[in-house]
């Protein structure tokens, strides 16, 4: 990341971070999953919008996030481009150009932040079918992927929201859609062991293999 892009980054943090904590109270298990060194993927279930700024106070180092591209071109797009973020063109089957991008960061030494699940995930499913960014990130750089599983509702002064991290998935040499379907099942894991009984007991569960049948039966 460029110095000026860190600077703005930080100085964003400074103002986010403590209201963050104010409003929602946040509670992080597992930040020692996060390395304090070299790159690494970060991804997980995506909750809400604010899902990255959690991320982000999980750890003192500065974190590249991928972000849809309307945020970019939108009337706050002055603040995503100048704290660094990668923007993703989400109408479009590829994205060449932030994939690149993540994957220079990623051998610069960075952690990115990425969305699997492309969207937030707003239905009764457990975790919507995970797309290949993030595996084919980790299969390029031989760096690991952390896993997260964010519970809880962001509501101001309410429940407390939470963040579980995970233990790394290394590539070691695997196809992507090895790293992929490890990388699903510990967020799926991540979330059964964290999300309220009377939640968890609503969702269904689609397997790794069943989101991926379907996908084959469509295209």
């Amino acid at each position: 990341m460029k110095s000026s892009n860190a600077l703005i980054y930080r100085g964003l943090r400074i103002i986010f971070k403590p209201l963050f904590y104010i409003l929602f109270r946040p509670v992080i298990v597992g930040r020692e999953n996060i390395p304090k060194s070299g790159g690494a993927v970060i991804a997980g279930n995506h909750k809400h919008a604010l899902d990255p700024i959690f991320v982000d106070i999980c750890t003192k180092r500065i974190v590249c996030t991928l972000a849809k591209k309307e945020l970019h071109d939108g009337k706050f797009g002055f603040l995503f481009r100048g704290a660094g973020t990668i923007p993703v063109d989400l109408h479009s089957a590829h994205n060449p150009a932030a994939l690149e991008a993540a994957v220079i960061a990623l051998k610069e030494g960075s952690l990115v932040n990425v969305s699997p699940e492309a969207k937030r995930n707003y239905t009764d499913q457990l975790l919507l079918p995970f797309k290949y960014g993030a595996a084919v990130m980790s299969h390029r750089t031989g760096v690991p992927v952390i896993p997260y599983a964010i519970t809880g509702n962001y509501r101001p002064f309410g429940e407390r929201v939470k963040i579980t991290i995970g233990e790394p998935v290394f590539p070691n040499g695997r196809e992507t859609r090895e790293i992929n379907r490890e990388l699903y099942n510990k967020t799926a894991e991540l979330l059964r062991k964290s999300m309220p009984r009377e939640e968890l007991e609503r969702k269904k569960f689609t397997t790794f293999e069943e989101w991926s049948n379907r996908d084959e039966k469509t295209s």
